[in-house]
């Protein structure tokens, strides 16, 4: 798997974390809201011009986010972040570990 479909795949349960808690929906449902977030972020993620050694956003040299869905990304990450533990253990593992692995990259 390509390092965008793992960033795919990560924001993805991050944002159906957000929305089953904090919208109601069913686990693996998203709501309107929730859904344009995610159409958006795999948008960016497909435009990133980092392509395969594309770091984690939060230690991304370049936003490529509108300052709105920004923020909002910001929320949905500060809210799954923790809970990523809980409910996907391996998949927060890999996450935190490719932070790591990059700053020692360098």
């Amino acid at each position: 798997m390509s390092a965008v479909e793992r960033e795919k795949e990560t924001i993805r349960r991050m944002v159906e974390i957000y929305c089953w808690k904090r919208h109601g929906r069913r686990k693996g449902e998203l709501c309107s809201e929730c859904q344009s977030l995610l159409n958006y972020a795999y948008r960016r993620l497909e435009l990133c011009p980092f392509g395969e050694e594309k770091p984690t956003c939060k230690k991304c040299p370049v936003h490529c986010y509108a300052p709105s869905m920004r923020e909002k990304v910001k929320e949905v990450m500060r809210f799954s972040g923790p809970r990523l533990l809980i409910y996907d253990p391996f998949g927060w593992l890999f996450h935190e570990l490719k932070d790591k692995l990059a700053f020692l990259r360098r």
